[in-house]
């Protein structure tokens, strides 16, 4: 059963931008270039016919192309433990339009998302449990908190399954939709 999450991928010239940021922190796995984009829905692990109605349905959505900037980074952490270095999404109502509505298709498909507030951003690092990196996020987000990438149009949206390889996550853009107007 593949596991399945809908995203902006993020363009290779933005890419760059980021991989720039990529070091100074211990214990960070660092994403590669090719597996940064803006989650709009998790959608977890998903059979063979939910998943082929969710291609249709994504299908089905009709929006604007809009730009998007990444403005800071940031850190998600779980009391104490650091969980994600980030880089922030700037305010953009059209991504939280988009968002939403990939979220209600996914929900009236049968799957059952988390119902957290969206939080837009591109994941730079992730960090096991136990992951020992002291003064260094301090010194990332000091080092990092006039960042600003250029803005980029975003043209489409993806559908992509996700599986575990040895140096990381897979992922494998299922199919893409295009923003029409």
């Amino acid at each position: 059963m593949p596991r399945l999450f809908v995203a902006l991928p993020v363009p290779e010239e933005i890419a760059d931008e980021l991989a720039a940021l990529q070091s100074g922190v211990p214990d960070a796995h660092w994403q590669t270039a090719e597996n940064l984009h803006v989650t709009l829905c998790f959608c977890g692990e998903v059979q063979g016919a939910v998943m082929r109605d969710l291609e249709e349905e994504l299908s089905d959505i009709a929006g604007p192309r809009f730009s998007v900037t990444l403005a800071s980074v940031g850190q998600f952490s779980t009391g104490k433990q650091p969980r994600a270095l980030v880089a922030l999404v700037e305010k953009n109502e059209r991504l939280d339009w988009l968002q939403q509505k990939v979220s209600t298709v996914a929900r009236n498909v049968g799957i059952e998302i988390e119902r957290r507030k969206f939080r837009p951003h591109v994941t730079l690092a992730r960090f096991a449990s136990g992951a020992e990196t002291g003064h260094h996020i301090a010194q990332f987000m000091a080092s990092h908190s006039t960042f600003r990438s250029a803005p980029w149009m975003a043209e489409h949206f993806s559908l992509y399954s996700s599986r575990r390889g040895r140096g990381g996550p897979i992922y494998t853009e299922e199919a893409t939709y295009a923003l029409t107007f």
